[in-house]
């Protein structure tokens, strides 16, 4: 029974007003973006659920005619059309929504639904033909397909044998016979079943047909067991068994494995373009060759060169004007990526137009169609393309070029030739050699001598990028058509223009020159206040070293402090260089961060092991409990009371026995800590929080492990070397978020993950790593995403290949590893740049004590070598104090 206070129909009603408020959010994207194909599918979900459905059969009309529909899509939509028709119209309507979803994509179950639905209108006035012409063209469309086509082929010898006349029985006879000569699976079950079926033995020709097809269903096996085996999309199987095919040469099995592989690779235009040229060249079957070309733009119509191939498709079959301009209108409106894909799409469009045009005749409609299509591109990329893209996409001009040359060769129209030229000038062009030289060579052939020469003049003058080429065409034409006066004229302007030139470039030079000087000096200078600094340091703790002598003398002797040392664990990251290292709690008296002792300390607590920590207790770490525990590290040193948060953190993975965060001399969380867990089941749950952000840095979960008892022990790496399926992108702004780049990624292929890179503090480095599900779709992606701009930054993308990493050199790792010191006595930022000891040389230990100069070479005097045959004399805090004071 529902409360009395109505809370049931409280949750209803919000229920309803959410689900209210998603449609409207779904309609508006689609508004925005009418090629938003998820969001299609979204609202297409939603009013299901909800059984809205005349909305529902508009929102799928709407994607249709947008998107080929996937057969999973067209099977619901049938089956809701019809549980609802009833009558012979409704019945009707749906025929016409069967003949749309047969037009996709070749789908054997949408054929099989067909042809048992039309079974139901048996009643009807030729309602027979009307199915066995249903039946005849599904085998025509599927009935090769050797996994499912049996499966047609038995519901219609089913058909027949339930309509079973005397006159029927040849027909059931002709179907067994077809279908036994076609290579699919279970031949010998319908062989068996023919045999059991017939009264007549089996004619020979039948028997020889049957065992052809057997041995050549044996050599498609191999390719369907492949596809069987393989994981969604399956491209490279496909693509195999298409290679296999077309060695065969069968048009129609050859169209039938790319139907199958587009079906379930629809967003590829790669194997969109092989399929549509194999139609072009081969088959040439105008209503086919249409067909697939427009399913293709449907399917991915981001591709400028899909248009391309429809547009001459077209024209090839000698479509009608009006309809190739229509589709050539949906082409700009299909959301290119890229500007210059709408350079492409225009310049195959004037093509085409240009081949429609008679230039025989002074003036004609076509003509003048292609003039004001050449002014509308023109206008087109200045406004639409370059508001969206901040460039035109053609910025050297070229269906300018175009224009002007059709003007020039084909219309005899100089006078605007040049006009054009002009225009293409003055925007940035005039400083580059290769376009005065296009320019000249139209003059050259179409043009006269005084427009060739003036021409070059005004290209020696504008000209930076090889000026002395443009110089010498200049002097190659006064040498043989002009006069004195002309060659005089130029031999002085092209003298006078390269001397200004040299002039500039030795310019140019000086203040590189002077640049590199000033770039030397500040190294200089920073050198140097690198070394002052160093120098100040090093007087400041020598006062510091003085001081503590005058307290030590005060006492009388030094504490005795003992050193403790926690082993070091280091936990790698994922390409960003990230070393953390346990904290190694060293006491080491003057050397040492501990703080100065206080001169009036008692006895008792000199014997203290640790005076200068805050009552702060030590983090000892049991070794055995390894395989129960997790190292925690990357949180922040500003965390309180770590052990709360984490606990309920980490209680979601199980039991927690104990946490121990590791804590500084003076208190301060050092921003790691073990946890400890009842069993090991939950120490693995746990190691799934890595890189969970924790008060905005990125939590590093590791496992528990001593790599000096397990050395061959390996963390999780992210990959270094090859992925050709994955993609590095850089320059990305800060602000863009993974949903936004994924947004971005998804139109070139099926995005399965997006790591964006962060720094240790989970701050952005506009750095990412974008997975596809193949190769073929991260390689389209980057043909498509480099140079894009997002948000006003430029990005680069590439297949990620991280370069290997620097080791170094044994004879530097040997060197280093001789003056080895635990990390507290550099400093909590571990060494300096300088890779300086700064203990003094005379209290270095060498384990293997070879005297070396400060150059590095060999001390070979007698006096060293019987220095180093001595066991240095054991020292005690007090002989060190002494030893000091005497230097």
């Amino acid at each position: 029974q529902r409360r009395p206070d109505g809370g049931e129909g409280l949750k209803l009603c919000q229920g309803r007003l959410w689900l209210s408020i998603r449609k409207d959010c779904f309609s508006e994207r689609l508004s925005i973006n009418a090629f938003d194909y998820n969001c299609h599918l979204d609202l297409i979900k939603l009013l299901r659920q909800e059984g809205e459905l005349v909305k529902l059969r508009r929102a799928r009309q709407k994607m249709s005619e947008l998107f080929p529909l996937t057969e999973e899509i067209w099977l619901d939509w049938l089956k809701d059309e019809i549980k609802m028709a009833s009558e012979i119209s409704e019945r009707e309507k749906v025929y016409e929504l069967f003949e749309r979803a047969v037009k996709d994509y070749i789908c054997p179950e949408i054929w099989l639904e067909y042809a048992q639905y039309s079974i139901g209108g048996i009643g009807q006035e030729g309602g027979i033909e009307k199915v066995r012409s249903i039946f005849e063209r599904a085998l025509t469309a599927v009935g090769l397909h050797v996994t499912k086509g049996t499966a047609l082929w038995e519901a219609y010898r089913e058909f027949e044998n339930a309509i079973l006349e005397t006159a029927q029985l040849e027909r059931i006879h002709t179907l067994f016979r077809r279908q036994l000569g076609i290579p699919l699976l279970d031949m010998e079950a319908s062989y068996a079943e023919y045999e059991e079926w017939s009264e007549d033995p089996i004619p020979e020709t039948t028997i020889k047909n049957y065992k052809k097809a057997l041995q050549q269903l044996e050599k498609c096996k191999p390719y369907e067991e492949a596809l069987l085996g393989a994981e969604t999309p399956k491209l490279a199987e496909y693509q195999a068994y298409i290679d296999f095919e077309m060695k065969a040469g069968d048009p129609a099995r050859i169209q039938l494995i790319y139907e199958r592989a587009l079906a379930e690779n629809c967003l590829v235009p790669d194997l969109w373009a092989r399929y549509n040229q194999y139609l072009d060249r081969q088959l040439k079957v105008k209503e086919l060759v249409l067909s697939a070309h427009d399913r293709a733009v449907r399917n991915c119509p981001w591709t400028v060169g899909l248009w391309i191939q429809y547009l001459l498709a077209m024209e090839r079959h000698g479509v009608d004007h009006c309809i190739i301009s229509e589709m050539f209108e949906k082409a700009l409106n299909a959301g290119f990526i890229q500007a210059t894909d709408y350079v492409e799409i225009w310049q195959a469009y004037l093509d085409y137009l240009r081949r429609r045009v008679d230039f025989t005749q002074d003036s004609s409609k076509e003509l003048e169609e292609l003039r004001s299509s050449f002014a509308r591109a023109v206008e087109y990329l200045k406004q639409e393309v370059e508001e969206r893209f901040s460039e035109s996409g053609d910025p050297s001009c070229t269906i300018m070029q175009n224009w002007a040359r059709v003007e020039a060769r084909l219309c005899n129209n100089m006078q605007k030739a040049r006009e054009l030229w002009d225009n293409i000038m003055t925007k940035g062009n005039a400083k580059y050699a290769n376009m005065w030289l296009e320019y000249y060579n139209l003059e050259r052939a179409h043009g006269d001598t005084q427009h060739c020469r003036k021409a070059l003049h005004r290209a020696v003058q504008c000209t930076s990028d090889y000026p002395e080429h443009v110089c010498e065409v200049l002097l190659t034409l006064e040498r043989i058509e002009g006069t004195l006066e002309d060659w005089d004229a130029a031999v002085q302007k092209t003298e006078n223009r390269l001397a200004r030139v040299n002039e500039q470039r030795a310019k140019a030079a000086e203040k590189e020159a002077a640049l590199a000087r000033q770039e030397e000096e500040k190294a200089e200078q920073r050198k140097q206040s690198r070394a002052e600094k160093k120098a100040s340091k090093k007087a400041k703790k020598n006062r510091i070293g003085e001081k503590r002598k005058a307290d030590d003398d005060d006492e009388g002797e030094w504490g005795q402090e003992e050193e403790e040392e926690q082993p070091s664990k280091r936990h790698k990251g994922d390409g960003d260089g990230l070393l953390l290292e346990e904290d190694m709690e060293l006491e080491t008296g003057l050397f040492g961060r501990s703080g100065p002792e206080k001169p009036d300390l008692s006895t008792n607590q000199k014997e203290k092991p640790s005076t200068s920590r805050k009552d702060v207790p030590k983090v000892l770490h049991d070794s055995s409990k390894d395989n129960i525990t997790v190292f925690v590290s990357n949180l922040s040193y500003n965390m309180t009371d770590p052990e709360v948060k984490l606990k309920e953190l980490f209680e979601s993975c199980g039991e927690v026995a104990q946490i121990r965060p590791v804590f500084s001399n003076k208190g301060t969380f050092r921003g790691y800590c073990y946890v400890e867990f009842k069993d090991e089941k939950s120490a693995l749950q746990a190691l799934g929080l890595d890189r969970n952000v924790v008060e905005g840095r990125p939590m590093f979960v590791s496992p528990c492990v001593d790599k000096n008892k397990n050395p061959d022990f390996k963390v999780f790496r992210y990959s270094t070397t090859l992925e050709k399926h994955k993609l590095f992108i850089s320059g990305l702004p800060f602000s863009c978020t993974k949903e936004e780049l994924e947004d971005i990624c998804k139109a070139h292929g099926n995005v399965k993950d997006i790591r964006l890179v962060t720094n240790r503090a989970g701050k952005p480095k506009g750095l990412a790593y974008v997975e596809f599900e193949n190769e073929a779709q991260a390689s389209q992606a980057v043909l498509k995403m480099d140079g894009l701009t997002i948000k006003e930054h430029i990005i680069k993308v590439a297949i990620s290949n991280p370069p290997l990493r620097k080791l170094p050199d044994k004879a530097e790792a040997g060197r280093a590893s001789q003056f080895a010191v635990p990390r507290q006595i550099y400093g909590a930022r571990g060494k300096g740049r300088t890779q300086l000891s700064m203990m003094p040389r005379a209290l270095q230990r060498q384990s293997n004590p070879v005297a070396k100069a400060e150059n590095g070479m060999v001390q070979n005097s007698p006096a060293a070598s019987s220095e180093r045959t001595e066991e240095p004399k054991k020292m005690s805090n007090a002989d060190f104090a002494k030893m000091l004071l005497n230097k």
